[in-house]
Order: structure tokens, then C-alpha cells, then sequence
């Protein structure tokens, strides 16, 4: 239960984040050959994001799913722009999992120009964070945007109706409802006494507003096939239509400032993959089967990285990223089963800890280090292996370790992270390259900076 009182608020500090400056970092890249640059350095090429947006947009069309995109991966004006506005659609709808980025997805003049007009905090909803947030509501409000929240429990909607006494505030917060689709990061199961309980809850009080049910099938991960992931999709459907389902039962048609049709939010990046062409029988069927509107959200997708690439949902010419690393030393013969090692200078800070079913922290790509990929990681470093391991063979020795040449010192390799978005956290900004541009793959066109800070 909500104390009698609520926590003290806390703000968020953008006005003290201090970024870099943009057009300093432009006038020192651009135009410069990717050999030098300092590394490790995060570079993206945006033509393949672009790519990438487009055909999430397109996959979101043929379903007559509306699209919002996660922009949690990047953090930045950019790329949210790219993620919003494509070749084939565009959309109007972003989740953010931190303040900063609502903030500065204000501060940047997204809503000013209309790019962005709906914001969801991804996150259950903190009692600590309910002044911030009507700020930044307030503040969207001026140009026609709207903030939504995200409610998993009883005493999050209590929250919200104490600080809208408190505050004298007649707005309703608009929210979707949390359902576990079976991940357990989050929301609750439909099928529970809790998800009853809650939404009893919500159609009891003025303070909030339903506007739909949202899902994450975080376990989608661990797919390997299109089967797979098409599965883990279709139980966040069936888990977010079974929720507006129950609600719906419990709201009178007379009832009002509750969404309608609500929104059934669905997504992840395999899932969201594993939207393929329907077919015109399916959607005349889940016209009728459907107690909302469809809505497709995932985030990873325009960067994309070895997790996403072991699903079997992408290729590796739509990884948009890559980090640059230089080798600063070699140990022949120093592994385990006999084979070289070598050690670069991107470590765990640069590429996180994340591993991943493929093992190892990031693969080598590209023609120099074909063959390698990062075994093991230190702060500042990170140590280089075969992938495939070294073999003794009575007549020939050893043998094996696919094809991986000597990497001498002070070659730039260039490396596909276990999990771009906490690789991406790490860097002060993002080289911008762009393949579509003649010469464009070889050197800067852009510097993004991200946004920093909860």
C-alpha cells in the first residue's frame, strides 16, 4: 500500500547533463577517414538504420498495426527521427525508458515540429518521479502531446490519484497496463487475481485513464527460428487481447474516459521480425477476434547486434554498427588449446559485459581479423580468440581456428557487439557513416550524441 504521504520528488537534471557539442565534434570529424579515429569508437552506418526503419514501418503497415518506437537503444534526435519518419510510413510514437529522453525528446524540438506527439515511460510508474513527469506532460501538452505511464500494481494507481488531490490536478494520466506474456520482467498475468484486482482498481478512480495493454516477450531472445519467434508473438497478442477483453467486461458502455477501441501494444525485436505478409484471411480475422486496435513496438532493430543475429531473423548486412578497435598486443600460442591470442583496446566499458548464445563479447567483421572474436574482457580491454578452436592432429600439428590470420599491432578491427544497446551506452557519441553516399562507408558524414542520464 501507498504511505499516507508521497516520497519525496526528484527531477530530472537536463539542464545539467552537459553534453558534448555537436557542432565542435562535426567540425572535428566529418570528412575524416575511419583509420583515424581514436578508438574504440561506436560508428553507425545510417543508411542501414534508415533501412531498417523503413522495413519495421512497412512490416507494422501490412498488419494494420500502428508502429511506436522504442528509442532506448541510441538516445538520440537523429535517430529517433529516422525511427519515426521513413521511406515507407511514419509514426508519431515513441517508449522512453528514461526521463532524460522524454526531456530531451522535447528539448530537442521533436514535439515543437510534430515528430513526436506521444510519449510512453516504459517503466512501472515511481511515486518518487509523479512531479517530474507532470511537468514534462505540461510541457507536451503545449504543442498537443501527451505523456502516457505504464501501472503493473494497485499502488501505483493510488499514487497517482494521491498526487492529483494533492496538486489539484483535473488531467487524467493516460496508461497502459503491464501484462506478463510469460518473460516475468514485468506486469502481471491475466488469468491472476492481481490483473483483476488492478484493473478494478483503474476503473475505479478519475485519476487515470486506460489507454491499453502493453506486452514485452522478452523471452523472444532466445529464438532461433521464425517459427519460434512467430509463437512468442502471437502469445503477446493473445495475452494483450485477453486483457482488453476483461476489461471491456468490466466497463460499461456508459462509463467514459477510458480509451476506445484500447491499444494493444505487442512487441519486441524478434517479434516484431516475425511480422511477415499476411495473409488477407488473417486480417479479416483479427478484425473480428481483436478487443483493440493493434499497435507493434520495438526498439533494437535500426542498430541490431549478435543477439538479434542469432534468432536467424536478420543478416549481417543489416547490422548497422560496428565498433573500431586497434590490437595493442599478441600472444602466439598462449590459449588454452595452443592457439594465438591477441588483446585490443575495447573492453568491457566499451562493449559491456553482455554475452550472448553465440559466446563471447562481440565477433570480428570485415576482411582484417575474419575469423576472431572477443573472448574475455577487462575495464579497458579485451582479449581476442579464435572462434572456432585450435585442433592437434598426430601429422599436421595444430590446426583449426578458422582462418584467423595474424593480427599485428596497431591494425583497427571492427567488431559486432553481444547487445548494441548497453555497447551503445558506453560511448560520448556515434560516428555516422553512410553507404549510401559515394566514398560515404570510409568517413564521418555525422556525429549523433546521445542522451545521458535517468
Amino acid at each position: 500500500m501507498i504511505s499516507h504521504s508521497l516520497p519525496p520528488q526528484s527531477g530530472t537534471p537536463y539542464l545539467l547533463a552537459n553534453l558534448p557539442s555537436k557542432e565542435k565534434l562535426v567540425h572535428e570529424f566529418r570528412g575524416k577517414s575511419l583509420t583515424g579515429l581514436r578508438t574504440p569508437a561506436l560508428v553507425i552506418d545510417r543508411a542501414v538504420f534508415a533501412r531498417n526503419c523503413a522495413r519495421m514501418h512497412k512490416s507494422a503497415r501490412a498488419w494494420n498495426a500502428n508502429f511506436r518506437a522504442h528509442v532506448k537503444t541510441h538516445k538520440t534526435t537523429e535517430g529517433t527521427k529516422l525511427q519515426l519518419v521513413s521511406l515507407a510510413d511514419k509514426t508519431s510514437a515513441v517508449v522512453v525508458s528514461t526521463l532524460m529522453e522524454g526531456w530531451n525528446i522535447l528539448l530537442s524540438g521533436l514535439v515543437a515540429d510534430g515528430t513526436v506527439q506521444d510519449v510512453l515511460y516504459g517503466v512501472p510508474v515511481s511515486p518518487n518521479k509523479l512531479s517530474d513527469l507532470a511537468a514534462l506532460s505540461d510541457a507536451l501538452a503545449v504543442y498537443g502531446g501527451v505523456v502516457r505511464l505504464m501501472v503493473d500494481h494497485p499502488d501505483q494507481v493510488q499514487a497517482l490519484e494521491k498526487f492529483n488531490l494533492d496538486q489539484n490536478r483535473q488531467v487524467p494520466w493516460s496508461v497502459f497496463v503491464k501484462v506478463d506474456c510469460g518473460g516475468k520482467r514485468a506486469g502481471l498475468i491475466t488469468s491472476s487475481p492481481e490483473f483483476k484486482s488492478l484493473l478494478l482498481c483503474l476503473v475505479a478512480t478519475h485519476a487515470t485513464s486506460i489507454h491499453g495493454f502493453y506486452c514485452h516477450a522478452g523471452q523472444s531472445y532466445a529464438s532461433t527460428s521464425l517459427p519460434q519467434a512467430s509463437s512468442f508473438l502471437s502469445a503477446e497478442v493473445q495475452a494483450v487481447n485477453e486483457a482488453a477483453k476483461l476489461a471491456k467486461e468490466l466497463l460499461s458502455s456508459s462509463v467514459s474516459g477510458h480509451t476506445q477501441p484500447f491499444v494493444l501494444s505487442v512487441g519486441s525485436t524478434p517479434t516484431a521480425h516475425a511480422f511477415s505478409e499476411p495473409s488477407s484471411e488473417v486480417l479479416a480475422q483479427l478484425k473480428i477476434e481483436l478487443h483493440g486496435q493493434l499497435e507493434l513496438h520495438a526498439g533494437n532493430y535500426p542498430i541490431l547486434d549478435l543477439q538479434q543475429l542469432h534468432t536467424n531473423l536478420v543478416t549481417h548486412e543489416r547490422v548497422s554498427h560496428r565498433v573500431l578497435a586497434s590490437i595493442i598486443s599478441y600472444y602466439p600460442g598462449r590459449s588454452e588449446d595452443g592457439g594465438d591470442e591477441a588483446m585490443c583496446d575495447a573492453g568491457a566499458i566499451a562493449m559491456s559485459k553482455d554475452t550472448g548464445p553465440s559466446g563471447g563479447f562481440g565477433d570480428v567483421v570485415g576482411d582484417i581479423g575474419k575469423g576472431w572474436k572477443l573472448g574475455r574482457v577487462s575495464q579497458e580491454h579485451g582479449v581476442l580468440v579464435r572462434k572456432e578452436p585450435m585442433v592437434r592432429d598426430s601429422e599436421r600439428g595444430l590446426t583449426g581456428g578458422d582462418g584467423g590470420e595474424r593480427l599485428e599491432l596497431g591494425t583497427i578491427v571492427h567488431l559486432v557487439a553481444q547487445h548494441a544497446c548497453l555497447t551503445a551506452a558506453n560511448h560520448p557519441w556515434y560516428y555516422i557513416i553512410d553507404s549510401d553516399i559515394e566514398g560515404g562507408d570510409e568517413k564521418v558524414v555525422d556525429i549523433w550524441i546521445p542522451w545521458k542520464g535517468w
